[in-house]
């Protein structure tokens, strides 16, 4: 197991590996050749390989190609009701059991001490904090104190959790991780929210869940203005707005064109007209 840390410096983007299944290590190793130096990943069977991406992360830091200081690595804490039958812990142990369970399994899959962000991912009602998302977040507080997580976040939450979790928690949350529609202001009430707490915003799907946007005359043209593509604009963007966006595309073409976004320098009007979806 690889100890030390990670970058004290978030990257630009980065890389989801959700539904990539056998294939997983394969396009984690050509994100990091392409440049990416964060990754995300979760203990969570049903869609995501973890232990493709540690045999990635390994090899490139067996052979010299990264540093583990050049890294962001983050995972997840599932509860049951988010897993199939590949649990990686006791269903009938405490909640905070469970969380240690599968922090000790993710530690094992990355072959690393020390992850970079621990995210529950996702609270257990539609609204509100449960018990169980209180006894989950002080096992992960407890993780952060032992000093094998640097920082914790939520992912799928309303901005009303938002504010029920910073004045619940010890240790705050330093990201929360949303699916980003445009038809919903990007996200505009969450990302308000986490403005306000300085909460670091990470958005995903923002290709996939936009479409209609990607498709539309305006977008096309003022990517053609720029010299790049739809996709590359929202990414920058999206970053240019203060989050920190995902991808999760299979293209090792594509890897370098959503790096190279964060060259392009939108303008404020330009940056308005995304906004507008």
């Amino acid at each position: 197991m690889i100890d030390g840390r990670g970058t004290e410096t978030l990257p630009p983007l980065l890389y989801g590996t959700a539904w990539k299944e056998e294939a997983t290590e394969g396009l984690v190793a050509q994100a990091l050749a392409a440049g990416f130096r964060g990754i995300d990943t979760a203990n969570q069977r049903k869609h995501y390989f973890e232990a493709g991406v540690g045999a990635a992360l390994r090899a490139a830091l067996t052979k010299g190609q990264v540093q583990r200081s050049e890294l962001f690595v983050q995972t997840k804490f599932t509860f049951e009701r988010g897993q199939d039958h590949r649990l990686p812990y006791d269903p009938q142990a405490p909640i905070a059991t469970q969380v240690r369970q599968s922090f000790a399994s993710s530690q094992e899959h990355l072959g690393l001490r020390f992850i970079d962000s621990l995210v529950l991912h996702g609270p257990t009602n539609a609204t509100g904090l449960h018990r169980d998302d209180h006894e989950a977040w002080r096992a992960m507080e407890a993780l952060v104190g032992e000093g094998v997580v640097g920082s914790l976040g939520i992912s799928n939450v309303s901005a009303g959790q938002v504010v029920d979790l910073v004045k619940f928690a010890n240790v705050p949350p330093r990201f929360v991780q949303n699916r980003c529609y445009a038809s919903r202001r990007w996200d505009g009430d969450v990302r308000a929210h986490c403005k306000r707490h300085g909460i670091i915003y990470q958005g995903f799907s923002l290709l996939t869940a936009n479409g209609p946007v990607l498709a539309r005359p305006e977008l096309k043209t003022m990517a053609a203005r720029y010299g790049v593509t739809p996709a590359q604009l929202v990414f920058r963007f999206a970053q240019q707005l203060g989050m920190l966006p995902l991808t999760g595309t299979r293209d090792p073409h594509h890897m370098a064109e959503d790096l190279a976004a964060a060259q392009i320098p939108l303008t404020q009007a330009d940056l308005a007209r995304i906004e507008r979806g």
